[in-house]
């Protein structure tokens, strides 16, 4: 969905276009535009039900983007239209570019190739979901004529490993995963031997990831930065994981993760193309299996 805004509207530096209030505290913001969103799909719909044209239906659509568009100016400031970037290289010689839209800037300073080359891979061991085809989720999209969002399915350890690789060669790795299970927000751990609530309550809790995903006990609920990662003996064991919750939760905003941990509630990484074998590469040109709107793979952009 990034790359799709990218390459249609561009990006800007943070000095064209500052941080506002609602830019890093996004949730009141966010439960206004939702609500006025469903106001508005209550509104559209009704207009179908008693007959209206489909051109007067399309001219009050276009009306409410208009009004969403401005109060997203008044929550986050206007996109420049254009601006001016200088800088200085590594030899300390100095560059300016002047009257830049946020296109050209995207173009010149970031380019699509660099954004091409990851791929974005999932573990869903559900028996609806073989291993090593592609997926996508209805309605999922967020440009019209866009990238689609694929996600090829394998096998945690592969996931891990691929992680692993790019950990490695110095690049963090984007990863979504259930985030609120068996994990301590002040010391900043992930584990799923953190709490033994089989031995205290004299029960067994265990479920396998397949069970957890099919039965809705794990989901994909908030994504974070993969920094590092601890092999011993060829073993992972353990990963540096950096959050966006501020530098008062964990060890200064970062988080320790066991590999047991990535295995049951880490549900998709994105990677470099280049760890891919020749068979995985060939299964992204397949057309991918369309999954419905509400399968738990694409959870993290249900509006609640």
């Amino acid at each position: 969905m990034l790359v799709n805004l990218m390459k249609k509207y561009g990006v800007v530096p943070k000095a064209a276009m500052p941080e506002s209030f609602h830019s890093s505290n996004s949730q009141g913001m966010n439960v206004i535009l939702i609500k006025k969103l469903r106001k508005n799909g209550a509104a559209l719909r009704r207009m179908v039900a008693q007959g209206a044209s489909a051109e007067a239906v399309r001219k009050e659509k276009e009306a409410m983007i208009g009004e969403i568009y401005g109060m997203l100016c008044t929550f986050l400031g206007q996109p420049p239209e254009t601006f001016d970037f200088a800088y200085r290289d590594k030899d300390n010689g100095y560059h300016r570019d002047l009257n830049l839209t946020p296109l050209a800037f995207f173009q010149t300073y970031v380019g699509e190739n660099l954004i091409d080359e990851y791929v974005s891979v999932i573990n869903a061991p559900t028996d609806d979901k073989p291993y090593g085809k592609t997926y996508t989720v209805k309605y999922l999209g967020n440009v019209v004529g866009g990238k689609p969002v694929v996600y090829l399915n394998l096998e945690s350890e592969k996931l891990a490993d691929m992680a692993r690789q790019q950990v490695q060669e110095g690049m963090p790795v984007w990863f979504g995963c259930d985030v609120g299970k068996l994990y301590d927000r002040d010391l900043g751990i992930m584990d799923t031997g953190l709490y033994d609530y089989d031995a205290v309550l004299n029960t067994d809790l265990h479920m396998t990831k397949a069970d957890m995903l099919d039965y809705g006990q794990t989901v994909l609920t908030h994504a974070m930065t993969l920094m590092a990662v601890d092999v011993r003996e060829g073993q992972i064991t353990k990963w540096k994981v950096e959050n966006s919750w501020g530098d008062e939760v964990g060890e200064k905003g970062f988080f320790v993760m066991s590999q047991d941990w990535f295995g049951y509630y880490t549900h998709q990484v994105v990677v470099k193309k280049k760890y891919l074998s020749p068979e995985q590469l060939k299964a992204l040109e397949a057309q991918p299996i369309e999954l419905k709107p509400w399968d738990p793979i694409g959870s993290l952009a249900v509006v609640r």
